[in-house]
């Protein structure tokens, strides 16, 4: 039998269930299986597109050979030959590393980090537009209460979760984009961690703790919160935990289910009450499509049902406007009202980090969180 490929594209617009409905109907549900599969991405996608891939090449047991290009135009190409793997599992990428078996990796789990800080590896870090965040659901009981909201936002300690948890490699988060950009967090103002002042915001909006149990109640509800996340990125878990610990201090019972359900889950608003998630809100290096996929009427992804009159307006004339620092502007302009209505929680951007055997060279992490391979990568 002759090998072959499948050639797919997907879009922004696509539903995460049918794309992998059709990547299953290919490889799982085939007893022929292609040699290789290659999916277009037309232009940046969704957060649960881009899940659905990840969790497939997972699957697949992922790898990409790159041959030298004889005739790139942009100098001389080092290296003959690529191998790029997927390993999900994070104690078989630390051995391959150490083992040799491969040259660089990305991706490494953070409890892994001390054995590579020796001379034999070299690191390339680099911040980056992958926020970690939680949406708040604004048909939940609950978090639609703005008190509620407002004390979330300052119940999560980003100081503690960077530094401990994440063990420094990331940078606490003001809004949806890091400091890098000419619209980041330096141009926004948001609530900070302050239990003993949430704790009052909560018992002025009548969330009392009447039976002494350290769980707060309003109406004989007891202040719940049905945390959403998923297992994927190594991060969200330790958020969950993070977040748990310091919410349950002002009186509330965060309630963890973490999940590779996630997306089928988040899209019935009457099961979460926080989702936390991961996205690279701004891979082209503008504002717009973290509002496009998530803040608006019309965005696939709102499924907490976000809506505000004045980011839908700024949406309208970013749309139309191609000046950058104008559009900048705007997209600032749009965080600040995301912030102040405390829809979401922006915790912390990735501190993306190549590591690699010391003799490899012209390896940089990229902002964008995406290595990238250049005519310049080798090894001596």
């Amino acid at each position: 039998m002759s090998s072959f490929s499948v050639l797919m594209s997907v879009y922004y617009k696509e539903q995460a269930l049918y794309l992998k409905e059709a990547l299953d109907s290919i490889w799982l549900n085939q007893i022929l299986k292609p040699d290789q599969i290659v999916l277009v991405e037309d232009g940046p996608l969704t957060p649960e597109l881009y899940e659905v891939i990840d969790e497939f090449q997972k699957e697949v047991g992922n790898v990409l050979t790159l041959v030298k290009n004889e005739n790139y135009w942009n100098g001389d190409v080092n290296v003959d030959e690529i191998t790029v793997r997927t390993i999900s599992d994070g104690d078989t990428l630390a051995f391959a590393l150490q083992a040799g078996e491969i040259n660089a990796a990305y991706g490494m789990a953070y409890a892994s980090y001390p054995l590579f800080e020796n001379d034999d590896f070299t690191f390339s870090s680099a911040a980056t537009s992958r926020a970690f965040y939680a949406w708040m659901n604004f048909e939940s009981p609950v978090t639609s209460d703005p008190a509620v909201r407002k004390a979330i936002a300052m119940g999560i300690d980003k100081e503690s979760f960077v530094s401990v948890l994440l063990k420094g490699y990331g940078y606490p988060a003001v809004g949806a984009f890091p400091d890098t950009f000419s619209f980041g967090g330096q141009n926004l103002t948001t609530e900070s961690y302050d239990p003993d002042g949430a704790k009052q915001v909560l018992e002025d909006a009548g969330w009392v703790d009447t039976d002494g149990d350290g769980i707060r109640e309003k109406d004989r509800q007891k202040l719940v919160i049905r945390w959403l996340t998923y297992p994927s990125r190594q991060e969200l878990p330790l958020l969950a935990e993070s977040a748990q610990a310091t919410l349950k201090e002002i009186g509330m019972d965060v309630q963890v289910n973490c999940t590779s359900d996630n997306n089928t889950i988040r899209k019935d608003p009457t099961l979460w009450d926080v989702y936390a998630s991961a996205m690279v809100t701004a891979p082209t290096g503008d504002p717009q499509y973290f509002f496009t996929s998530c803040a608006l009427d019309s965005s696939v992804s709102n499924n907490g049902h976000y809506h505000s009159d004045k980011p839908e307006e700024l949406a309208a004339q970013m749309e139309n406007e191609f000046d950058v620092d104008k559009r900048a502007e705007l997209g600032i302009q749009m965080q600040q009202t995301v912030l102040d209505d405390n829809a979401y929680v922006f915790c912390s951007h990735l501190r993306m980090s190549m590591i690699m055997q010391s003799n490899v060279t012209g390896l940089v992490a990229h902002p964008c969180d995406y290595y990238e391979l250049t005519a310049d990568l080798d090894i001596n």
